[in-house]
């Protein structure tokens, strides 16, 4: 099994090891960079539980809110990060990742800020990564939007538009919420095809069926907490679609 003596990113001070990751299956490489939050109030805790080989978990990477990085899975390994996921017609996400667990209560502790220092390490670590590995700016993303409903980090209050003003990851300005037409539950027709036929186009695990069911509430919430966190309800109401649509209509070119 191999090992990382040294950090792989210079923001990286240290390597503090987890026994959890495996080979990338099928020769695959990351092309994707997924963040995470910890959801735990103790960092401490959160670091010594990646590390241990009962937890079954691991990441890559670990950012204390200090700002100060750890490295704990080699980068050319399959860290155990992502769980059951879905991300643009693939489901071993691990195999596809990076991961990054940025030390955070998250939901389950209120949805604390963010610290600067560590929001400055994330973004210069994320910058790196896919610097190197040529991850393109929309595959950047949050466990939530590969885990819809079933995970919720980094969260509505993370701030994804900094990390995009620092040269990280897609974003455009999300069309203002107002009140008018939406789609919720229950609701069906061509309106929620084209809706469903959108999030797929992005990447999301959307199924086109024309009824807006619960799995389609939660892709939409899923879509909301990364590009249109003011209102997180699942609800498509025309600022979601609007934020959606020029996404898809502004999305940067694969690095070649």
């Amino acid at each position: 099994m191999s090992k990382v003596l040294q950090p792989e990113s210079p923001v990286a001070t240290k390597v503090f090891p987890s026994a959890n990751h495996g080979e990338r299956k099928d020769g695959k490489q990351p092309t994707l960079l997924i963040l995470h939050y910890t959801g735990m109030a103790d960092s401490g805790e959160a670091l010594q539980w990646l590390a241990n080989p009962i937890s079954q978990v691991s990441a890559h990477y670990f950012v204390f809110e200090d700002g100060r990085v750890l490295q704990m899975v080699p980068e050319a390994r399959r860290a155990w990060h992502a769980g059951l996921s879905f991300w643009n017609g693939e489901t071993d996400i691990n195999s596809l990742s990076i991961g990054i667990e940025i030390a955070n209560p998250g939901h389950p502790g209120g949805l604390p800020a963010f610290p600067d220092d560590q929001i400055r390490s994330v973004a210069a670590l994320a910058k790196d990564i896919a610097t190197r590995w040529r991850i393109a700016p929309d595959r950047v993303l949050g466990h939530s939007d590969v885990a819809p409903g079933r995970k919720l980090d980094p969260g509505e209050a993370f701030p994804w538009q900094r990390l995009y003003e620092e040269g990280v990851g897609h974003w455009v300005v999300p069309s203002p919420v107002r009140d008018g037409r939406f789609f919720a539950r229950g609701d069906r027709g061509m309106p929620v095809e084209a809706l469903q036929a959108m999030l797929a186009m992005y990447g999301y695990s959307a199924r086109i069926t024309g009824l807006f069911d619960e799995d389609t509430e939660k892709t939409v919430a899923a879509f909301q907490r990364h590009f249109r966190p003011e209102r997180v309800d699942g609800v498509a109401d025309a600022s979601t679609i609007t934020t959606l649509r020029d996404l898809i209509a502004r999305r940067p070119e694969t690095p070649s």
